[in-house]
């Protein structure tokens, strides 16, 4: 994390980044996070429907609480957020943990598989060869779809030959360490239990049409960022920027760093200078602005969901959750 961001400020003014940064428009700030909420609430929407085989009357007050509290956590831990995300839903919805865990993993597949196709959309809509500027870009995208489409194959093979599958870890994995085996199996059960909610042809298209809508709005969101800094007045500010300015930046979310920090800077630094002319405290101004934003957001909202739902629970009679009950114990079956 440091050296990403020793590499992505080096040689930043920041005397010019935070001029920059004291300029920031409150309506266009309003706007901006709006947008950002829009695209997790979506998200919420998607897990919905995903999980609805399971349970069709799931809180969708619940799932985007634990969407929100996830992405908190993983501000601080990356990729512990994916767990506690699960746990919390779990507990208020009183779903298994395999399934819910296993659902995640699915949204997980899903996003890398539109982030991919975002990626083509940027290939196509951009002036030059984006290939020949990121020299790296093509082979990242094209291990992706492989991973992907290995990963999609062996979750269906997995969900058709299931018995097989857990007699063959039993077996030969047993005969190391039975615990080890054991263990394993959950994990496959886990990804089977999770690919097995999603049912139904409507619910494919709404899962497809949700997973359009997040990322256009991610899309509106990076476009406001620039808004808020009033960016637009001295650079060449378009949605078909703004779009590749985000899929380009995720991969920075990817990379596992808390809340991408770091990692997220360096690219959106480098995207904004070497494809569209930004100067390097511009690019800073906003790479800092929107990561810093969407930090906040996540850290306050994680804590404010938790308390509004938890008091709401125990209105109804039913236990407050914390970080520490969702880990001790929880649905399994």
């Amino acid at each position: 994390m440091a050296f990403f961001l020793y590499i992505a400020f080096k040689g930043v003014d920041f005397n010019q980044v935070l001029s920059i940064l004291s300029q920031l428009s409150i309506g266009w700030s309003f706007l901006f996070i709006l947008s950002f909420f829009t695209s997790h609430f979506i998200r919420a929407l998607r897990w919905k429907v995903i999980i609805k085989s399971t349970k069709p009357d799931a809180s969708l007050l619940n799932l985007f609480g634990a969407t929100m509290i996830g992405y908190g956590v993983n501000s601080v831990i990356p990729r512990l957020g994916e767990l506690y995300r699960g746990f919390f839903a779990g507990k208020w919805e009183n779903i298994s943990r395999s399934i819910v865990l296993g659902t995640i993993v699915v949204e997980r597949i899903i996003d890398i598989l539109a982030l991919g196709i975002s990626v083509l959309v940027s290939v196509l809509i951009y002036k030059g060869d984006l290939y020949n500027e990121l020299l790296w870009l093509k082979s990242t995208v094209i291990v992706g779809f492989v991973g992907i489409f290995l990963i999609i194959l062996v979750l269906i093979l997995l969900v058709q030959l299931k018995e097989k599958f857990y007699s063959l870890i039993i077996k030969f994995v047993g005969k190391i360490s039975t615990k080890f085996a054991e263990k394993l199996a959950d994990v496959f059960k886990m990804l089977i239990d999770g690919f097995s909610t999603v049912k139904g042809f409507n619910n494919y298209l709404l899962i497809i049409l949700y997973s359009i809508l997040i990322m256009l709005n991610y899309g509106l969101s990076a476009q406001l960022g620039f808004y808020v800094l009033n960016l637009e007045n001295s650079f060449e500010v378009s949605y078909s920027m703004a779009w590749i300015v985000m899929t380009i930046s995720a991969f920075g979310i990817i990379i596992p760093t808390p809340g991408g920090t770091g990692t997220y800077h360096f690219i959106a630094i480098s995207v904004l200078v070497g494809l569209f002319f930004f100067t390097e405290e511009a690019a800073s101004a906003y790479a800092i602005l929107t990561h810093t934003v969407s930090t906040v957001i996540f850290i306050i909202s994680m804590f404010l969901f938790m308390g509004y739902i938890n008091n709401r629970r125990e209105k109804m009679g039913l236990p407050k959750e914390s970080f520490y009950s969702v880990i001790k114990g929880g649905k399994t079956e």
